[in-house]
């Protein structure tokens, strides 16, 4: 069984306690997001378990955790993108970010943290060349110490375009994203980065990107040793290519506050109800707002 930790929230920026002691455990309780009166438990033991992946922002605190973590393989989902506070508000300075990722793949090895430069927003200031030149930036300061680096574009969600509605958010069609993907994966190849993209229905192959799987089978048997074969998640978008895992995040729980989220479906910056959650809880909450 592969866990996913989490694409609903950041578990290991916001509840690394949280998850350790259910580690400890040996189990979880997770609420069906469509229905909370559902809940399924989930066994954490390594024996359970072929591999965690952490999909994160910011995974300082689980870094500092990592010890507990000995009996388990894992890899990381690293989001690092170019953006400014008034899209990421709650996000610690890019600079700390990047020691952050740099610590960690010193730690655990560059081809256990997978860069995700994603989503790619485009506005008058965002442009393809603003594009260029701050991947170009964190490719060369990042490559040293991850092998991969994921990309996806813009998707524009219901729930995420009254938080947009003044950044006059362009939605580009599949020649300008061929466009701008061919000079990223120029600068990929300079940096000798596999590129790859998630979840998007244009084909980027003739470029050489590749579709991502982001929950990743050959890595996990790389990482495991093992030689599993897990079918395609059916729970995800047709395009994307991630393998079957098991989900134990909550949506509208992360406090990063980044407009674009998918996952949160209220105003950014939700910090209301962290008094009420113990970390010695068995499931996440419901919710934040």
């Amino acid at each position: 069984m592969i866990i996913s930790a989490s694409r609903r929230t950041d578990i290991p920026a916001f509840f690394s306690d949280w998850f350790i002691d259910r580690i400890t455990e040996g189990f979880v309780q997770v609420k069906n997001p469509f229905n909370p009166q559902r809940v399924t438990r989930v066994g954490l033991c390594p024996e359970a378990v072929d591999c965690l992946v952490f999909w994160s922002k910011n995974p300082g605190n689980l870094m500092a955790k990592l010890d507990r973590l000995a009996a388990y393989r894992y890899y990381f989902l690293f989001t690092l993108t170019p953006y400014d506070r008034d899209l990421e508000p709650n996000l610690p300075p890019k600079e700390q970010l990047i020691d952050i990722f740099i610590a960690l793949a010193g730690r655990i090895g560059r081809h256990q943290v997978i860069w995700r430069y994603d989503p790619i927003i485009l506005t008058g200031r965002l442009d393809s060349r603003y594009h260029e030149e701050h991947f170009s930036g964190l490719a060369r300061r990042l490559s040293p110490y991850t092998e991969k680096c994921i990309i996806s574009f813009l998707d524009m969600y219901p729930k995420c375009k009254h938080r947009l509605a003044g950044f006059a958010i362009h939605l580009p069609g599949a020649g300008e994203m061929l466009a701008l993907a061919e000079k990223l994966a120029a600068i990929a190849r300079r940096y000798h980065l596999i590129l790859e993209t998630c979840a998007e229905e244009v084909d980027f192959t003739p470029l050489g990107i590749a579709p991502a799987h982001c929950i990743d089978l050959d890595l996990v048997n790389r990482l495991s040793g093992k030689n599993l074969s897990l079918p395609k998640d059916k729970r995800q978008r047709e395009a994307c290519g991630c393998v079957q895992g098991v989900d134990i995040g909550a949506y509208n729980t992360c406090r990063h506050g980044c407009l674009y989220c998918y996952a949160n479906a209220g105003s950014p910056g939700l910090t209301r109800g962290r008094a009420l959650f113990d970390d010695f809880s068995d499931s996440l909450p419901k919710t934040f707002i």
